[in-house]
């Protein structure tokens, strides 16, 4: 018999912790929540205070049968499942089931799974903090409230299987805003004059800045003609050289929404992968008898803070100057924590710094070794020392019309030795520019205008909607994957080239609520909400009075609601073609992947196919169909013939329209995230392009 029982969240979790604390515990799993509301009805009765019913969730009897066996046997429960607020009300349901006092020293929790953070926990057990654990349960009421509420009422008045929520609301609210934006933006059209400039036969790019000394811009080509008109010559007077030296600080370490950011630009990860792999790396990886067997990689990956421990920093410092040398050392001056950040536990780092991802490569998945290549990175950058850059900028003269060069190269890479953020992949790059001096005189070479015009708001992709999130104070970080999720599986909302696009669905729902129920879809309430739950969190305010002071005025608007609200009627668009099954007409129907084609005749016919979007490019194997766009079971892109299953040609690689200059057959881009590859199916024969990055 054990002396201990310990019980987690995982399975994974369990082998590792069990190890680490020695015979005399045992250590279990809850496989997560034991205990939620029902699925079939609201479960909170708002004539009680809000008190939600919470019953033993289905499938779990089993697992409680077997934790309250062992609870008999053991002298001393502790409960230990993440340290956030989701964990805090997993203990407590937990210290419920199995009759233990919340407020006996019960909880011990922990932001990293390593021997020494396990064993130090366990020499400080507490209490179940209850403000941790009503900030959870209000937010739980609150977004059930929600959804049982509005989901039956835009059931009955637009569609069966939607669904209305907090969070998710003003998410789609904000793709159709941006989607909007594109649609009403009017481009203004814009010049620029860009030059070649020769000195001593060495070449320099400048652009035109202004005149007299003041900034001009150019709106029209009769702009452009007029300072083409003041030129007098090639010849420019250098009248200017600035010379400085620029120092570039690390990024702070991941916190979620960064970690989800980064991931998505570097290594083409979505959210919810993001997480997946994550919570992995932090449970625990078999590293071998050797290595110390089933160990916990990366610190806790739901934070907001970028706040480190005093031992990693200081394992930081003394790997770095090993590895680098004693001038690559940051300084660690304390950095300004982000506005609303709960800081309650660090920022997500490696466990230990002498975990290189390459001593991992043989026993980490590609994907695990991606992801941790760049937590580790990214952490021991927001050690080191800025990076220092020289810079220079010459101002050329002719005839008082001005242009600039910039130029700058690396003192001191510090830092970008090891990590440069995802969104400033350009900054650090050296731009070459010869020795010039005040007075030289240099030869425009060429002297090329410009037409532009002004682009709209870029659509949200996945890193940027989180990034916005984080940034207006929706949600927190244990809520933007499942959010993107959400709307997504919702059919509210389609990815289409990684950006978002809103669906007809989706623009319903929104027109509804904003209509009914503006406060859902309002960001300014939805932060007061957050800083609500936070309240909660810390002991300020009860939650029961937030539910309240929200669902009263909610309530009548629901009424009020439920009486105005004429049945919209989603009408299926002619498709134009007709049914090969019955011969009445196809039309498209809305499902949960987005768009499909089904026959007007359902119920008599259930003929459905998918809609095939054509890239203009012939069959290459039985030259009479054209090629189209696929998906597999699991959502991926491929490239298929329309004419299978009599054609069965298919290809993951994108087919383009013109053959091989080489040998005439087939050519397909290859694409990663820094290029385009466009390479002969038949021979050697490839070209690049560049690929425009976030």
């Amino acid at each position: 018999m054990s002396d201990y029982l310990v019980i987690v969240e995982s399975p994974a979790k369990a082998k590792t912790i069990e190890r680490y604390l020695g015979k005399k515990y045992t250590v279990k799993a809850s496989m997560g929540h034991v205990r939620d509301l029902p699925r079939s009805q609201m479960g909170v009765d708002v004539k009680d205070k809000y008190q939600p019913k919470y019953i033993t969730i289905r499938g779990k009897g089993d697992v409680l049968k077997d934790l309250r066996k062992a609870a008999k046997k053991a002298k001393k429960i502790y409960l230990a499942a993440d340290p956030d607020r989701e964990g805090e009300a997993i203990a407590w349901h937990l210290a419920f089931a199995l009759n233990v006092d919340e407020t006996s020293p019960c909880r011990v929790v922990f932001n990293e799974i390593t021997k020494d953070a396990i064993k130090e926990s366990f020499k400080n057990p507490r209490a179940i903090n209850l403000d941790l654990v009503d900030a959870q349960q209000a937010r739980r009421v609150l977004d059930r409230l929600v959804g049982y509420n509005i989901s039956p009422l835009l059931w009955k008045k637009v569609k069966r299987g939607l669904s209305a929520g907090r969070v998710q609301s003003v998410a789609v609210k904000m793709i159709i805003d941006r989607e909007n934006e594109i649609k009403n933006f009017v481009p203004e059209e814009y010049w620029t004059i860009e030059s070649t400039f020769l000195k001593d036969k060495e070449e320099f790019e400048g652009s035109f800045y202004g005149v007299d000394g003041k900034k001009v811009e150019l709106k029209s080509e009769a702009d452009v003609k007029d300072i083409q008109a003041q030129l007098k010559g090639n010849a420019f007077l250098i009248d200017k050289v600035n010379k400085r030296e620029r120092k570039r600080n690390p990024a702070l370490p991941f916190t979620t929404s960064s970690l989800q950011q980064d991931a998505a630009r570097k290594i083409n990860f979505r959210a919810k992968k993001t997480m997946m792999i994550a919570q992995q790396l932090y449970e625990g990886i078999d590293l071998g008898r050797k290595s110390g067997g089933i160990t916990g990689l990366i610190t806790y990956m739901r934070t907001d803070s970028t706040r480190i421990s005093q031992n990693a920093i200081d394992e930081a410092k003394d790997y770095i100057k090993e590895e680098f040398g004693d001038e690559y050392v940051g300084a660690n001056k304390k950095r300004t924590q982000q506005s609303g950040a709960q800081d309650a536990h660090e920022a997500i780092r490696p466990t230990s710094i002498k975990r290189h991802p390459d001593d991992l490569k043989s026993i980490l998945t590609n994907d695990q070794l991606k992801l941790y290549k760049l937590i580790y990175n990214r952490f021991l950058a927001s050690q080191m020392a800025p990076a220092v850059m020289d810079t220079m900028t010459v101002h050329l003269l002719n005839n008082g019309v001005e242009f600039r060069a910039t130029g700058s190269k690396i003192k001191f890479p510090g830092f970008i030795k090891v990590y440069v953020e995802g969104s400033n992949k350009n900054q650090e790059k050296e731009t070459f520019l010869p020795d010039l001096e005040k007075g030289m005189e240099v030869e425009a070479k060429k002297i090329i205008p410009n037409q532009h015009f002004t682009q709209p708001p870029p659509r949200y992709t996945e890193a940027r909607l989180v990034g916005t999130m984080e940034k207006k104070g929706i949600g927190r970080p244990s809520t933007y994957a499942p959010t993107l999720d959400t709307i997504q599986r919702r059919g509210y909302v389609r990815i289409e080239d990684k950006r978002f696009f809103p669906t007809e669905i989706g623009e319903i729902v929104i027109d509804l609520l904003e209509e009914y129920f503006p406060e859902i879809i309002d960001v300014d309430f939805t932060v007061k909400m957050e800083e609500d739950l936070d309240f909660i969190e810390e002991g300020k305010i009860e939650w029961i009075n937030v539910i309240d002071e929200f669902y009263q005025d909610f309530h009548k608007r629901l009424e009020k609601a439920e009486e105005e609200i004429v049945e919209v009627e989603v009408k299926d668009e002619p498709a134009g073609i007709e049914c090969e099954k019955c011969g009445h007409e196809m039309v498209y129907k809305m499902g949960r992947f987005g768009k499909f084609l089904a026959c007007s005749n359902f119920p008599d016919c259930r003929n459905t196919k998918p809609i095939l979007k054509k890239i203009g490019v012939k069959c290459p194997k039985c030259k009479q169909g054209e090629i189209v766009e696929r998906r597999s079971k699991k959502r991926r892109i491929f490239y298929g013939c329309d004419q299978f299953p009599t054609c069965d040609f298919v290809s993951w690689d994108k087919p383009i329209e013109k053959p091989c200059p080489s040998c005439g057959e087939l050519l397909v881009e290859k694409t990663t995230k820094k290029k385009t590859e466009i390479k002969c199916t038949s021979c050697d024969y490839s070209e690049e392009k560049e690929v425009k990055t976030e």
